[in-house]
């Protein structure tokens, strides 16, 4: 296994393992697939020093990703990023997700950060329990804020000092 950052290259991939993720309504609010080029503005926004976006490979083969999302767009919350972390299908519950969270985590004071945040679909126990497993605490509750096939369904707003 090898995370490293992302390259244009490795794209497709990381949106193939995206749109893999909406059918099950669990980790994504579109409720369509998303292309390679309505991406790669997204893509082109992340900096390796700032805002990475890393793949792990697992014998050679892109397994997941993890993208740090700048919060808000205002410079007071520079020092505060958005996780993303995304698991194919074929490489669930190998503790991919928990390698990504846990390098993100200590990768966090070097990349400028002082919080890290998680929204995540309170019916998606997996990712809440991953987030919980490293400290991360429910920090807000959006009540039926998304409509997923006609059922209304609540984010959770996980957050995480760094250092504290």
């Amino acid at each position: 296994m090898t995370i490293r950052h992302a390259t244009e290259v490795d794209l497709p991939a990381i949106v193939a393992i995206y749109n893999a993720a909406i059918p099950s309504r669990m980790a994504s609010a579109d409720l369509e697939s998303v292309t390679v080029e309505s991406r790669l503005n997204w893509f082109r926004g992340r900096s390796p020093s700032q805002r990475p976006l890393w793949v792990v490979e697992v014998d050679g083969i892109i397994a997941g990703w993890l993208s740090f999302q700048s919060f808000y767009g205002r410079p007071a919350y520079n020092k505060t990023a958005e996780i993303s972390i995304y698991i194919s299908p074929n490489f669930q519950k190998c503790g991919l997700g928990r390698k990504l969270l846990g390098q993100a985590i200590e990768q966090s004071p070097s990349l400028g950060l002082k919080t890290l945040i998680g929204f995540i679909f309170a019916h998606n126990q997996p990712s809440l329990n991953l987030f919980r497993t490293f400290g991360f605490k429910p920090w807000g509750h959006l009540p039926q804020i998304a409509e997923l096939d006609g059922v209304e369904r609540d984010l959770v707003i996980m957050g995480l000092r760094i250092g504290d």
